[in-house]
């Protein structure tokens, strides 16, 4: 079979040629199009590696960063991914930890049991807040809050779970700290309002007090008129006894029926009596003016023997009978400041002192003085059990108080100590060898 071949210059050699080179135009025209579509799928490619770079350090992020335990397991329950807490808790590196059984982290048979059939029970709905006992690195047996969810493909196929985790000490000590903070909230509201009441209290005895000093004063005033009147009857019932109408009978005999004689020589004593009473009387009346007055400070010469003195009386009227104060002070201790703020400070000291010898065998406070090198220091040793080292630092705290709620406030070693500081005086206190507190109270004997 021959073929035959058309001469070069003929029609259909020339149409030849023609189609292909066309052809070739069109393939490298393909080809240029194949080109630009893989760079462009490269450079798709290259920014979807990036992404997921990103998001896969993101994710590890996170999972480092997370304080509870994260467990990925598979179906069969092995572990496929830990985070860093859970390599902490248990002191193994996550590659060990991976292809390992996930119940091998629980404490014992018993407990792995029990977690068996809890996720096997509950997996495909989830578990939620179930305590379990894990091993931790150390050896130490620490509960767990944990939870466990199902992981699903696409189609709701289950690949396996996700179990969380937080040890239960953690949960304890943030809810037992919380409830510290809210005890504290309740008792500092406790103590404000009381410290209202206390501030209305003082307010209210101001007001008495003044509206009291007005009778008192008239009634000492008309018994110290009584006690001339009743000088002066008396002179004249002697000169009539003893003039020459005393041999009438029946005056004789109605001075013995009326007792005249012994009304004369008890009157003396009834007024005296009565002119006491109202003067005690008024003091109470000036010392609750003075103690009301706390707040102002204006500055005045204070007897520290008087308001050692009235503090005394007025805890000791109010304390046990067996509670003895013994006042050993130097006459004339003088410092310049406000009266009824120092007596503030005094009777707290000396009421402290009552509350801590309460349940000791002897009572007894001892209040001595002194001057040295410009200033008057007080000192309180009581017989009580003395303060105990870890209080030492925290008592002139507010709010800190050693005694059951109701009985203390904590407010008056704190209000006494900036009372003294305002005074330019300093409040310490310390143990004795002996047993027993003392409270140091010093004051400028001139003002700052």
């Amino acid at each position: 079979m021959s073929t035959t071949v058309p001469p070069a210059n003929s029609p259909l050699g020339a149409t030849a040629d023609g189609l292909g080179e066309q052809a070739w135009i069109e393939v490298i025209q393909k080809m240029d199009e194949v080109y630009n579509d893989l760079l462009q799928y490269e450079v798709a490619l290259e920014e979807k590696n990036a992404a997921l770079e990103d998001s896969h350090q993101f994710i590890e992020s996170v999972l480092a960063s997370m304080s509870d335990i994260l467990i990925v397991c598979d179906r069969n329950g092995n572990i496929e991914e830990v985070n860093t807490s859970l390599c902490h808790f248990s002191g193994q590196e996550a590659k060990a930890l991976e292809k390992t059984p996930v119940f091998d982290l629980f404490a014992d048979d018993v407990e792995r049991a029990k977690a068996r059939e809890v996720f096997a029970r509950f997996g495909r709905e989830g578990v939620h807040d179930c305590e379990f006992f894990l091993r931790a690195g150390d050896g130490s047996t620490v509960p767990v809050s944990m939870n466990c969810t199902p992981r699903l493909s696409p189609t709701g196929k289950l690949m396996g779970m996700v179990v969380t985790g937080r040890p239960v000490g953690e949960l304890r000590r943030a809810y037992s700290a919380l409830r510290q903070a809210h005890d504290d909230l309740k008792r500092t509201q406790s103590q404000l309002l009381h410290a209202e009441k206390m501030v209305s209290l003082g307010r209210l005895v101001a007001g008495v007090a003044h509206e009291l000093n007005n009778p008192i004063s008239f009634v000492l005033g008309n018994v110290l008129s009584l006690k001339r009147y009743a000088q002066r009857l008396e002179g004249y019932l002697n000169t009539v006894h003893a003039s020459d109408a005393a041999d009438d009978a029946a005056l004789k005999a109605m001075r013995d029926d009326l007792r005249i004689d012994r009304i004369v020589a008890d009157m003396p004593h009834l007024i005296d009596g009565m002119i006491e009473g109202a003067e005690r009387t008024r003091d109470i009346v000036d010392a609750l003016k003075r103690f009301s007055a706390v707040d102002k400070m204006t500055p005045e010469q204070v007897s520290l023997n008087e308001v050692v003195e009235r503090s005394v009386r007025w805890v000791v009227q109010s304390a046990a009978a067996r509670f003895a104060v013994d006042v050993d002070l130097p006459p004339g201790l003088v410092c310049t400041g406000s009266s009824g703020q120092l007596q503030q400070v005094v009777m707290n000291l000396v009421q402290n002192a009552c509350d801590a010898t309460l349940n000791q065998p002897v009572a007894k406070l001892k209040i001595s003085g002194s001057v040295d090198q410009g200033m008057v220091c007080l000192h309180f040793i009581d017989s009580g059990p003395g303060i105990p080292a870890a209080h030492l630092s925290r008592l002139f705290e507010p709010f800190f108080t050693t005694k059951p709620v109701g009985q203390g406030t904590g407010l008056g070693l704190s209000i006494s100590y900036g009372i003294v500081e305002r005074h330019g005086g300093k409040l310490e206190a310390a143990n004795l060898p002996g047993g027993g507190a003392e409270f140091i109270l010093s004051l400028p004997v001139e003002s700052r």
